[in-house]
């Protein structure tokens, strides 16, 4: 069996530019894009950012972002002052939750819910 090299979820975008721009501001980089597509990367990690939007997909849409340290991951996120830059809904800081792992959240423009969470490795 081939080893896996990546698995990569498409993420929908209402306004595909400010998205774009949501992505930086969190700390992604930018790795290609293309008309409707836009790669984003952070370290070893990356997700397809498509130029594509349904309503109830995308405020149905989670994903999880694993680091080491979610407070520390926290502070740097709150220089982006996401609110008032992009309009979203206010991310809400970490906290234990009753599954054992610490979580905080926040929203994307087009409403997709990413659980930043501490995990061990």
């Amino acid at each position: 069996m081939d080893e896996v090299t990546g698995l990569r979820p498409f993420v929908p975008a209402r306004d595909f530019a400010l998205s774009k721009r949501f992505y930086a501001a969190v700390g992604f980089e930018l790795a290609r894009e293309g008309e409707a597509i836009a790669i984003f990367q952070m370290e070893r990690f990356s997700f397809i950012l498509q130029n594509f939007y349904v309503e109830e997909l995308a405020h149905n849409f989670m994903i999880q972002l694993a680091v080491r340290d979610v407070e520390a991951w926290w502070q740097k996120l709150n220089a982006a002052n996401l609110v008032a830059d992009f309009a979203v809904q206010p991310p809400r800081p970490p906290a234990l939750q009753p599954w054992g792992l610490k979580v905080g959240y926040i929203f994307d423009p087009s409403g997709v819910l990413w659980h930043v969470a501490e995990t061990a490795g």
